[in-house]
């Protein structure tokens, strides 16, 4: 009886230890745990019973429903009632909402996906995750355009399309969508965003259709959107960061026919990091333009271009025109695209072995080449690099891996034996 007494006194201690912490001390350790488990400390005690109902972090992440998708019958009857359960007992503000819709379960019209929207839209929410990994696109409904406090979005395989009468999101200063449908804009709304910094566009569709004005843009990165490059957003004077990768031929550009290489660069007089792939280059070769820029791109540091093909003459020459017109380069990768075997590199070889074709590049200190392949022309520009960078520290080349071994012992042996405008110069030959 004695011992029974000792063991209920620490019970009771512990437990008074534990429910006398400050609420800034437990919802910290709270919102760390996962969402299920959180709930669970309800069972602790009369103390902790609503504890969790004040948390500022949902996350209904995947390893959420990762035990509902065990079960067939309980599979959507459990993730819609345990997440309605946490939804409407929960109290105060949501800063954070994190969300995952599994592919298993079924949702006819997403209802009740849309009632958590409305109540999230009553949470003073900052950072909102949806990713729809399920078979059937989620609609974003019109209740999240009224969460003007948002400050990050993220979303996965949705429809975002504004109602006619938003003005924008006021306070959103970071913006990722993938897979993303735009849809139709027949009213023209433009969305205001005057704090957005970041915006990631991955696999969207109908981009062309997200007008929207935003001045203080630093980065932009779009990344396999075909049908819109979002040309536009290149205007915003304070972009240091712009990466381009459409994977596939550019189609039904917006004022395409009014836009080329010199048009893009005198609007980022900031630019300090520039990536573009070979089927952009191909868009910007559609046009003439001068082998100069008129205005130097004296900020940009680092250059990038990705599926490089040296057999496309105008695409070399906008590389080239790049190179002249960046005094302050100091680092410039190149990934070159894979040639058919019934491709003709004379012209390009010509071109680059003409006088003064490739600039003195003073402030270069790092090149990188990958997939080198070995070919004339290939050969002759990594020549006219060592030959022109007198700062020069290290070319790493990475040869192509399906390349055989006599080969990539031909291309590390050449490149060896080429000149050096540097004596600090090291060429690194990686073959993985």
């Amino acid at each position: 009886m004695e011992n029974h007494k000792r063991r209920c006194a620490s019970y009771l201690a512990d437990e008074d230890i534990t429910s006398n912490l400050p609420e800034d001390f437990i919802n910290p350790i709270l919102e760390r745990l996962p969402i299920k488990d959180a709930v669970r400390t309800s069972i602790l005690s009369k103390t902790w019973r609503y504890r969790w109902t004040t948390m500022n972090r949902l996350v209904i992440d995947y390893e959420f429903s990762r035990k509902f998708l065990n079960y067939a019958s309980y599979r959507h009857n459990g993730f819609i009632r345990t997440t309605n359960h946490i939804m409407i007992n929960h109290k105060g503000p949501i800063l954070k909402f994190v969300l995952y819709l599994p592919k298993n379960i079924e949702f006819d019209s997403f209802q009740e996906v849309d009632q958590w929207m409305v109540l999230l839209s009553r949470k003073n929410v900052k950072i909102l995750n949806i990713t729809n990994s399920n078979n059937k696109i989620y609609r974003v409904p019109s209740s999240v355009f009224s969460c003007q406090g948002l400050r990050r979005l993220a979303l996965r395989n949705c429809i975002f399309k504004a109602p006619v009468e938003f003005q924008g999101f006021p306070n959103l200063e970071y913006v990722f969508l993938m897979e993303v449908d735009f849809q139709g804009n027949l009213g023209g709304t433009v969305i205001n965003l005057p704090r957005l910094k970041r915006l990631k566009l991955n696999s969207c569709v109908n981009v062309n259709n997200f007008n929207i004005k935003s001045e203080n843009l630093r980065t932009l990165r779009v990344i396999r959107c075909p049908d819109a490059m979002l040309l536009r957003l290149l205007h915003s004077e304070r972009l240091n960061e712009v990466r381009i990768c459409s994977k596939e031929s550019v189609k039904n550009i917006v004022g395409a026919e009014r836009f080329n290489l010199e048009m893009m660069i005198s609007k980022l007089p900031k630019i300090l990091y520039f990536s573009v792939d070979g089927y952009f280059l191909k868009f910007l070769a559609a046009r003439e333009f001068p082998k100069w820029l008129p205005n130097k791109v004296k900020c940009l540091k680092r250059l990038e271009f990705r599926r490089f093909c040296f057999c496309h003459l105008n695409r070399l020459k906008v590389a080239l025109c790049m190179l002249r017109s960046s005094p302050n380069l100091k680092k410039l990768h190149m990934t070159h695209m894979q040639m058919g075997p019934e491709v003709d590199l004379e012209l390009t070889f010509s071109y680059l072995d003409s006088p003064h074709c490739m600039p003195t590049l003073f402030k270069l200190q790092t090149v990188e080449l990958t997939f080198v392949q070995g070919s004339r022309p290939e050969m002759l520009f990594i020549k006219l690099l060592l030959d022109h960078s007198p700062h020069l520290e290290n070319m790493i080349i990475r040869p192509l891996a399906t390349a055989d071994a006599e080969k990539k012992f031909d291309i590390a042996n050449d490149i060896m034996m080429f000149p050096r405008a540097s004596k600090k110069a090291k060429v690194v030959y990686l073959d993985s």
